[in-house]
């Protein structure tokens, strides 16, 4: 076994590559919202792209990245799982940044932002609790008010994070819209925003109107960049494919962006399969169709009249009907590809990393872990799987 850890220097964390994508991948992408939160979205636009290039900024957000996440990640040979796949497999251990998750990088990049604009408060949207749990960490790091707002089913499935949000001084707000999963948090967010357009909205994943996706996918990005080093450094070769789970998409554009012009690496992403049937699943990308939805056009569950449909996942940051732009990109010019991973699988694989490895995955990242193992099973390959966040808040769930 063997743990990697300082082989990429922070001070090249973010990937300057995805600056290039200015609110459209290809057909998708794009800003659809109304008037008065066009004018907040093109300020933030603004404002990121000339922050962002400056030197004040990048030595401000690397320091955090070093001293407060724990950053760079390590990458980990995962022998006894590789001995039972029949491929090598490495760990990008994004579980092990301060909070447990990939979600802090994004956050801290976000709330520096915020309090360079002056905003009064910090709100938020979650679904498995780990993106309000960051959130509510940064916004205590750097003395700005925080709300989270959340659906009341997944409070209910996510009751330990809730706590650990009013623990960090965040106001929890869940809400009984819709489903009363993620996609009814991120339009209560949307709302309240709408009318209270002085706080900043710090939306967690790589979904949204621009410049959301291109934000998230920047500061995600530092995923990519250190595993490409890494394993360099670790096998002298490129993996032959990696694997990251997709829901809204942001530990896996992180991944997947230091990979992208390597035509040699194939891509996977693993989607909240469900329970594997059409119409009972969050697998957006494998069932969905391109939409506007949320303020962006990328694929969506939609019914027959083409309106946004239920999702279903056991994983609550998987439980989403929409997806990335760029992600939506990657399937059509088929650069990624997308797979269902059904609820039981991921139930298995969670368990089966806890006993093989001692690390228990969250359910989110279990995804993707169970989709290498099918994938990768006497392959003999070379491959990388985002293990984007720990499984603490998944044990006393009935799995």
């Amino acid at each position: 076994m063997e743990i990697l850890t300082n082989t990429t220097p922070v001070e090249v964390a973010a990937n300057a590559e995805m600056l290039k994508y200015n609110g459209h991948y290809g057909e998708f992408g794009g800003a659809y919202v109304p008037p008065v939160l066009q004018k907040s979205l093109d300020k933030l636009a603004n404002f990121f792209d000339s922050e962002v290039r400056k030197e004040a900024f990048q030595k401000e957000f690397i320091n955090y990245l070093k001293t407060f996440v724990g950053r760079p990640s390590p990458l980990f040979l995962a022998q006894r799982l590789s001995n039972y796949v029949g491929s090598t497999i490495y760990l990008k251990r994004e579980d092990l940044n301060h909070t447990g998750s990939h979600k802090i990088n994004n956050t801290i990049g976000q709330i520096l932002l915020a309090k360079r604009m002056g905003a009064k408060e910090v709100i938020a949207e979650t679904g498995a609790g780990q993106h309000g749990v960051a959130t509510a960490t940064a916004a205590a790091l750097l003395g700005i008010p925080c709300k989270v707002f959340m659906g009341k089913i997944d409070a209910e499935r996510q009751a330990l994070n809730v706590r650990r949000m009013r623990l960090l001084g965040a106001e929890v707000i869940t809400t009984t819209m819709g489903t009363a999963t993620l996609k009814d948090a991120v339009d209560a967010a949307l709302g309240y925003y709408i009318e209270n357009p002085e706080s900043y909205y710090l939306l967690g994943s790589h979904v949204g109107p621009h410049p959301y996706p291109r934000m998230v996918g920047y500061f995600q990005s530092v995923i990519g960049t250190e595993a490409r080093s890494q394993i360099l450094k670790a096998e002298g070769r490129l993996p032959q494919s990696i694997f990251a789970c997709v829901g809204g998409g942001s530990n896996a554009i992180g991944l997947f962006s230091g990979f992208l012009d390597d035509v040699e690496v194939t891509i996977n992403g693993a989607e909240g399969g469900g329970l594997a049937i059409e119409g009972n699943t969050a697998a957006t990308l494998s069932f969905g169709k391109p939409a506007v939805f949320q303020g962006t056009y990328s694929y969506c569950l939609v019914d027959k009249d083409n309106n946004p449909m239920e999702s279903h996942s056991v994983a609550a940051g998987l439980d989403y009907p929409g997806v990335s732009p760029q992600h939506a990109q990657l399937r059509d010019t088929r650069r990624a590809n997308y797979f269902p991973v059904s609820d039981s699988e991921a139930i298995d694989a969670y368990k089966l990393l806890s006993r093989l490895e001692g690390i228990t995955p969250a359910i989110e990242s279990s995804h993707a872990v169970a989709l290498a193992i099918k994938m990768l099973r006497d392959k003999g390959e070379l491959a990388i799987v985002n293990l984007s966040g720990r499984g603490d808040k998944d044990v006393e769930r009935d799995m």
